[in-house]
Formats: C-alpha cells, structure tokens, sequence
C-alpha cells in the first residue's frame, strides 16, 4: 500500500520534501548564518576539498522571494511532466541535476564565486521533461524545448528581468541556467543510453 501511494504520489513527494528541505534551511538560516557559509556554493571552499557544497548550494536562497519563486517553478514544472516519473528514478534526477549543476559552474565559469538557488536545476528538469514529452511523440514537447532555449539564449545576451533582480535582492545568475539546460540534456542522453543498455541485457 505504501509503495503504491508513492508511486501515485511520487513526484509531488519530492516537490514536498524538497521545499521543505529548503523552507527549513531558509528559516534556519535566518537565526544561523553559519548554515549559509557551511552549505552554500562558494568556489574557493569547494578547490578546497567542500565538495558538498556543490549539491547543497541548490538549495538555499538569498530571500524568501527567491524560495518561494524557485519552489513554485519546482511544483509547476513537476505537474507539468509528472507522468514521466517514477519515485526513485526523479529523486536520482533530481541529485543529478544538483550535482551537474555544481560541477557545470565550477568548471565553466571559474568568476563566479557564489550561488545558491534552485533556478538553474530547474531549467535541466524542465528541458529534461520537454526532451521526454518528444520522446513520447507529444508536439508540446517540442515548444517547450524551443521556448527554453530562446529563454535561456535570450538571457546570454540581454541578461535577466531587472524586477527579478530586485526581487530576490541579487544579480540572477543566467549562467547558472545555461549550465542547467545543458545538465537536462544530458541527462535525457544519459537515461536514454541506460534504458538501452536494460533493454538489450533483458533481450539476451
């Protein structure tokens, strides 16, 4: 009975205890700094050896418009695409994503010093979504990837919403969201190649 509600449920689970998760550490973060200094993205602690903060820095935010925003992206783009996942395999997504995310910045843009935010994970899970939507032979898959890619592109060039800018009181980091679009992407391939991979063991 259990794992046939997670199976129902599953991917409004993880939006659950994701925002959670980060509702948590936002109000902790609040009474204790040391959680920001500790978990978030900060390049010259993670050349130091923090490699954690590669992962846990998706998850704090500068404001609790920057939480709430993020935190409604997760929800929508999860019941967007929720009939593509399955419990464990969106939770192992989902760290992926994270952790792609971290090493993307890291190696790709070494003057960015900081980021927290879940932003850019959620522009990979989106494009993630969109690339199964195709797969699936749904035409809205294709203007989702699309819209996206413009977005994204659009962002390279002219740089993010000033009033977003504002809102969560520090500079978007646009870069973050290209890297996410990339991790997406290749998670798609990556799924891909394992399901093949299962496929042909299961035939032998």
């Amino acid at each position: 009975m259990k794992l046939l509600t997670l199976n129902k449920f599953g991917p409004y689970w993880l939006a659950f205890i994701v925002s959670v998760l980060c509702a948590l550490l936002y109000v902790a973060g609040l009474f204790t700094p040391s959680i920001d200094t500790l978990l978030a993205y900060r390049r010259s602690d993670i050349g130091d050896g923090q490699w954690w903060r590669l992962v846990t820095g998706n998850l704090l935010h500068t404001n609790h418009w920057h939480l709430l925003m993020n935190l409604a992206g997760l929800w929508v783009v999860l019941f967007l695409h929720h009939f593509h996942y399955q419990p464990r395999g969106l939770t192992v997504l989902f760290i992926l994503l994270c952790l792609f995310e971290g090493i993307g910045l890291y190696l790709g843009y070494p003057q960015l010093l900081g980021y927290v935010g879940l932003s850019g994970m959620l522009h990979g899970l989106f494009a993630y979504g969109a690339v199964q939507d195709i797969r699936r032979k749904m035409r809205s898959g294709y203007l989702l990837l699309l819209g996206v890619i413009i977005k994204v592109g659009h962002e390279q060039f002219y740089g993010a919403s000033d009033d977003v800018t504002a809102m969560i009181g520090a500079r978007v980091a646009t870069e973050a969201h290209l890297v996410g679009l990339i991790c997406g992407l290749v998670c798609a391939l990556l799924f891909f190649v394992f399901q093949r991979l299962i496929l042909t063991k299961a035939k032998a």
